[in-house]
């Protein structure tokens, strides 16, 4: 695979995405899939109430419809697959409770964890023993792959569970999560093609495409949301092609903006038990934190966006 590839399958997600969102909008709006926004959220974001959400779909199926007209087609492009529709089936389920059968609460917290740990296991079982990879991993700034041995598939559960969870609270403002990943996507591309895995780097190519597409609608002010659908999909997508590339640590680097994301909310709800209700932050994730502080959404998307990018550049600097 070539970096020439990697724009030819990009582009063909950003065409396919604009397209399929397009053409997704007018069915999402007929189906009265309008967002609820949380009383207790930012005030700005109640004007976003009734934007069609479940707008994943189109990130999806432009994804899938790019990587396959790519190439590379193989058991780890069909595991990948998997993965990145599984993730999305468990988000379409809790979309559909929330945004189709007007249920506030969606798919229960235990409900929808369960199905995430579930999955996870799956796939570490597959990779340990099933899949000719092995228990190594590459570790970054040492630059060599150890053999994780039986904390192997603890950590690739922990791995699947934190990125799909991480991406999901990232997705709160308009263009944020689809900018991010397409960024770390675009990155995580760069890096497959230069070590030699092909069915991640053609994956990680039309994600990025994809992403972009579909930011042309979600870009402030948004004309449709990703929901729950698109945001599990895209963890659970990034997370097993990184895994299958053996690039799994790579993430916490080029995704960093998606761990200060997770970070904010784990320690404002221990920070919140511990104290018997003080808070460290105005409210949590903490894009929301910034907004509550003055900044405009679009500034602290944009800020996000560069971070991401530096991010992105240390991490190939350290592959490469």
């Amino acid at each position: 695979m070539s970096y020439g590839i990697i724009v030819i399958v990009g582009l063909l997600g950003l065409t396919s995405g604009i397209l399929l969102t397009s053409l997704l909008i007018p069915v999402l709006l007929h189906k009265q899939t309008g967002q609820n926004i949380r009383a207790e959220g930012p005030l700005s974001h109640q004007k976003k109430a009734g934007t069609p959400s479940m707008g994943g779909i189109a990130i999806i199926g432009a994804t899938i419809v790019s990587a396959v007209i790519g190439g590379f087609l193989s058991i780890d492009s069909a595991v990948i697959a998997a993965g990145f529709l599984l993730f999305a089936l468990i988000g379409f389920l809790d979309d559909r409770l929330k945004v189709i059968k007007h249920e506030n609460l969606g798919l229960r917290a235990w409900q929808k964890f369960g199905m995430q740990f579930l999955l996870a296991v799956l796939f570490a079982v597959y990779m340990a023993y099933f899949s000719d990879k092995g228990t190594y991993v590459f570790v970054p700034f040492v630059n060599e792959y150890y053999d994780f041995g039986i904390w192997y598939m603890p950590f690739i559960i922990f791995t699947i569970l934190a990125m799909v969870n991480a991406v999901n609270l990232t997705d709160g403002l308009d263009g944020l999560a689809a900018g991010v990943t397409a960024i770390v996507a675009l990155c995580m591309a760069a890096v497959a093609v230069y070590i030699g895995a092909d069915p991640s780097g053609c994956f990680f190519a039309a994600l990025m495409g994809a992403c972009l597409g579909f930011l042309f609608y979600n870009r402030y002010p948004a004309k449709v949301f990703m929901g729950d659908t698109g945001s599990l999909a895209l963890g659970g997508g990034i997370a097993v092609a990184a895994i299958i590339m053996k690039m799994e640590l790579l993430l916490p680097v080029a995704g960093f903006v998606y761990v200060l994301e997770a970070l904010s909310v784990v320690l404002q709800v221990a920070y919140f038990k511990a104290t018997g209700g003080k808070r460290i932050f105005r409210m949590a994730p903490l894009h929301h934190h910034l907004e509550m502080g003055g900044m405009k959404e679009t500034k602290v998307v944009i800020v996000f966006w560069m971070l991401t990018f530096i991010c992105c550049a240390l991490a190939m600097f350290i592959v490469f």
